[in-house]
Formats: structure tokens, C-alpha cells, sequence
């Protein structure tokens, strides 16, 4: 091997180490409401398009670094997106429940 495929070896072994703790914790707990949904959002946008590059390049620690990049922001969007859905809910079903007791011959508005 020779040296830029060891460093590249050996800083995709380190990059994944490093981000494992954050996505056991967000697995195992299921929170992630201090992550932002538009950055997870546009951190999966920037992903595909820069797998459009990644993938022409021959097979080496780049493919394995982006990879796992790809499948970690993923991960942490739709658990996001899951977190944020059951919010949403609730908040419609109180809004329609405060409907429900509005007085008779008054508008919500009013």
C-alpha cells in the first residue's frame, strides 16, 4: 500500500469512531431535537449530488469515508423527521380540540 491509500485508511477508520458514540446515542434514545432539520436536510442534498463524484472515482477509502457519511446523515434526517412528526400531530389535534369548545355563534376569529 502505498502512503495516500494508508492516510486514507486510516482517517476513514477515525472519521467513523469518532461519529459512532452520536449515532448510538441518537438510535438508542431516539432524540434529536437539537439537530436542525433544514441543515440535515441540505447535508443529505450536498451528499447525493457529491456522490455523483465520489462514485467515478476508483474504489478506495473515499468510497467506504462517503458511504458512511451518507448512510449516517440519513439515519439522523428520518429519525429527525420522525421525532418532528408526533410534534406536528399533537399540535393539530389540540388545534382542532380548541375548535371543538369555541361558543355557539362565535367565530374563531372572533
Amino acid at each position: 500500500m502505498d502512503i495516500p491509500i494508508v492516510a486514507g485508511t486510516v482517517s476513514t477508520v477515525v472519521f467513523a469512531v469518532s461519529n459512532l458514540p452520536m449515532l448510538r446515542k441518537a438510535l438508542r434514545t431516539r432524540d434529536v431535537s437539537s439537530y436542525s432539520l433544514s441543515s440535515l436536510v441540505m447535508i443529505n442534498a450536498a451528499n447525493v449530488v457529491y456522490s455523483l463524484y465520489v462514485f467515478t472515482l476508483p474504489i478506495g477509502p473515499i468510497w467506504a469515508l462517503h458511504t458512511f457519511y451518507l448512510v449516517s446523515c440519513a439515519i439522523m434526517l428520518v429519525l429527525c423527521l420522525r421525532q418532528r412528526r408526533p410534534a406536528a400531530d399533537r399540535a393539530v389535534a389540540q388545534h382542532r380540540q380548541s375548535r371543538r369548545h369555541i361558543p355557539a355563534g362565535r367565530s374563531a376569529g372572533a
